[in-house]
């Protein structure tokens, strides 16, 4: 099992919100970099990054952020927010992102993003399958598809796209425990991919438990900052 921290970002500023809600933002930190020092410090490889404004306005705004926190420090950022075209892809591989998830642009223009697969390879991806009731929400969650997550899953990956991040909104922020069904019907139902579990991980028997049911990586943000779960408690983790 590998913990991902959350580095959630508006306005500068470290954030979470409570199920995807931007009028329920909590500000855990004035700085961004001193946030992912402590993260490197605590022995993590990988940090998940969102820029919660790009992904709810359709632009990247923390472009420059990137640069140094990959400069700054030798660890593995998984980038998502406000990715649009093949151009912000290009630009964040330019950056040094190392892996590019992608939400609302995996949904609007698949044929687009495809051309960015088949140029930087499908592992260079993470498509989020975020959703509200099964449902994949786009835009910062402010936008609920059509597009079950299923269908949305199998699209991708027949284009050889191994990982997926999955949030239920509807748990994400709230401390009241990850959607085990959601994952064990995902991974029943489309066996072979890398589900990500994010949303609503509270204690630390959360993560034995999402890894019992084959989920081999999970995302953790409030529960860090609101100090439910220790630093400590995840270097085994790590």
């Amino acid at each position: 099992m590998l913990v991902i921290p959350a580095i959630d970002i508006l306005n500068g500023k470290v954030v979470r919100l409570s199920k995807g809600d931007y009028s329920q933002s909590k500000i855990y930190s004035d700085s961004v970099e001193a946030q992912a020092d402590k993260f490197y410090e605590a022995g993590f490889k990988r940090i998940h990054i969102v820029d919660l404004g790009g992904s709810r306005d359709g632009k990247i705004n923390i472009k420059k952020m990137l640069k140094i926190i990959k400069q700054k420090f030798p660890i593995t950022i998984q980038f998502g927010g406000g990715v649009r075209s093949n151009d912000d892809i290009e630009e964040l591989i330019n950056l040094g992102v190392d892996k590019i998830i992608v939400g609302s642009f995996s949904v609007n223009n698949k044929a687009e993003l495809e051309e960015s697969i088949k140029k930087y390879g499908a592992n260079k991806f993470i498509i989020a399958a975020d959703v509200r009731n099964k449902l994949i929400a786009i835009k910062g969650w402010t936008e609920t598809s059509s597009i079950a997550i299923e269908e949305h899953i199998k699209f991708y990956k027949k284009l050889g796209v191994k990982s997926y991040l999955c949030t239920d909104i509807e748990k994400d922020g709230l401390l009241k425990g990850p959607s085990f069904d959601l994952y064990k019907d995902i991974l029943a139902t489309i066996p072979g991919i890398d589900l990500i579990g994010s949303g609503g991980i509270t204690l630390i028997s959360d993560i034995y438990n999402l890894e019992k049911i084959g989920i081999k990586k999970v995302i953790v943000g409030k529960a860090i900052y609101e100090n439910k779960i220790a630093l400590e408690e995840l270097k085994d983790f790590a």
